[in-house]
Order: C-alpha cells, then sequence, then structure tokens
C-alpha cells in the first residue's frame, strides 16, 4: 500500500466533525480517535480515491 492516497482521511470509514471548535477525526468502524494522515492496514479507500488511483495506473 504505497500509495500516496492511502490514509484515514482517504478512507471511507473515517469521519470529521467539530466539536466545541475543535475538530475531532475518528474511524467509525475502528471506533477510536485517528489522524487524518495516519495509515492503517484496514485502509478502505472512498470510491473517488480508487478512481484517481485507477487514472493514476495505481492499484
Amino acid at each position: 500500500m504505497g500509495s500516496k492516497y492511502h490514509a484515514c482521511a482517504t478512507c471511507k470509514h473515517f469521519s470529521a466533525e467539530r466539536m466545541e471548535g475543535v475538530m475531532n477525526y475518528r474511524c467509525i468502524r475502528l471506533g477510536y480517535e485517528t489522524k487524518p494522515k495516519y495509515q492503517f492496514s484496514c485502509w478502505d479507500p472512498r470510491p473517488h480515491i480508487i478512481s484517481l488511483m485507477k487514472k493514476e495506473g495505481g492499484e
């Protein structure tokens, strides 16, 4: 998974929500806090990310 797109922010399980003026990032599937740039092997890209990867000849 060496893709430049491989990050929590591009995963379909990533959630970003502003609460009391602070951004909270969570993995809905795993149920814990994360950061947009983190990378995990359970990554499941959003459909538009898959399209971008295919256009660039990636995975």
